[in-house]
């Protein structure tokens, strides 16, 4: 997983447990998937997450949010 700035910019302070509002797309333009987790080396989300983000309600946005929380966590990450 990249530590550079844009992998740990602004973004990452979401909280789906915590933070008002709409929840934001995670994506940050820097789009490879590991061949290891399986996950976009951006966003942590799974190519099925990314594909069904549009069409996903509030709650199911929040639920990728936790899913990244948690996958950032596993990696040794801050959440």
């Amino acid at each position: 997983m990249s530590t550079d700035t844009a992998t740990t910019g602004a973004w990452l302070r979401f909280d789906p447990d915590r933070d008002a509002g709409p929840a934001p797309s995670p994506c940050i333009q820097v789009c490879r998937v590991s061949a290891v987790t399986g996950w976009c080396e951006g966003c942590q989300r799974r190519l099925d997450e990314i594909g069904a983000w549009g069409g996903l309600d509030e709650a199911g946005r929040r639920a990728v949010w936790r899913r990244i929380r948690a996958r950032r966590v596993s990696e040794g990450a801050a959440p």
